[in-house]
């Protein structure tokens, strides 16, 4: 019998690229989208699922399951990008985005264990960013909120392991997907103090996702995680430089990375 595994965010970007790779490979997949009527052509079948409403989390698992009798696999993809000088972001953007990047995945893990638990068995994969594993310049609040999933599946994949449940972080770089146009970004404000490094960092970062790479390379890299009998805890998917500078951040004195850092976003 196929594994049955649930996407949410399926509707565009990695979350897609991965529902059409693995339903290729046989699996029977699920993704979710706060609006899945506007996704007709999709290869799978989309749920209508927010994040941030407990409610809609818990009828989604409960279609997949009633519709299956099982759920194998869990990705929590949906995410969102917010950018800008902390000091100018709203308090209420940067509540928003640890709703949808931090607290979602974890009342999606909550709401899926119960099963997992009765059938002794499951894999929950949190997809974070390498953004999260260092304080980025005018991206701190989504590094902070991508760094916080990392270190809760730490905790949370200890706490499950004596019921046969599995749990582990995929941190993308940059893709080309369309995170770029749906992130908040706080406005350049003219009488800004940030203005001009604030605009010149926003260009830089544009251009990153613009140029990342082909999403299907994540979609290849979960496969091989579903496919492990072990998965580790961490994994990094990206360009060599992004991956390494998780490795430099380990080993070079903070003041130096953090002047690798400002000297790469011209800061």
């Amino acid at each position: 019998m196929s594994k049955v595994v649930l996407i949410t965010g399926g509707s565009s970007g990695i979350g897609k690229s991965v529902g059409d790779y693995l339903t290729q490979k046989g699996f029977t997949v699920y993704g979710t989208s706060r609006s899945p009527e506007k996704y007709t052509a999709n290869n799978f079948p989309l749920i209508g699922l927010d994040v941030t409403k407990t409610e809609t989390i818990l009828e989604a698992v409960k279609i997949v399951i009633e519709k299956t009798g099982r759920l194998d696999v869990v990705i929590n993809n949906a995410g969102v990008g917010i950018t800008g000088p902390i000091e100018e972001i709203p308090e209420q953007e940067i509540k928003n985005n640890f709703e949808t990047n931090f607290f979602g995945p974890i009342n999606v893990i909550k709401a899926v264990l119960p099963q997992m638990r009765k059938q002794q068995s499951g894999l929950i994969i949190n997809v974070t960013s390498i953004a999260g594993y260092m304080g980025l310049p005018y991206r701190g609040i989504y590094s902070a909120s991508k760094g916080a999933l990392e270190l809760v599946t730490e905790a949370f994949r200890m706490e499950v392991k004596a019921f046969n449940i599995q749990m582990t972080n995929v941190a993308p770089g940059d893709f080309a997907t369309n995170i770029a146009s749906g992130r908040y970004h706080a406005p350049v404000l003219e009488n800004s103090p940030y203005k001009n490094q604030y605009g010149t960092s926003l260009k830089l970062m544009d251009s990153h996702v613009d140029a990342g790479k082909n999403p299907l390379e994540m979609a290849k890299a979960i496969h091989q995680i579903i496919n492990s009998p072990n998965p580790k805890v961490h994994y990094k998917v990206g360009e060599f430089m992004q991956k390494f500078s998780i490795v430099l951040k380990r080993i070079l004195p903070d003041k130096i990375y953090e002047k690798l850092l400002m000297n790469h976003y011209k800061l």
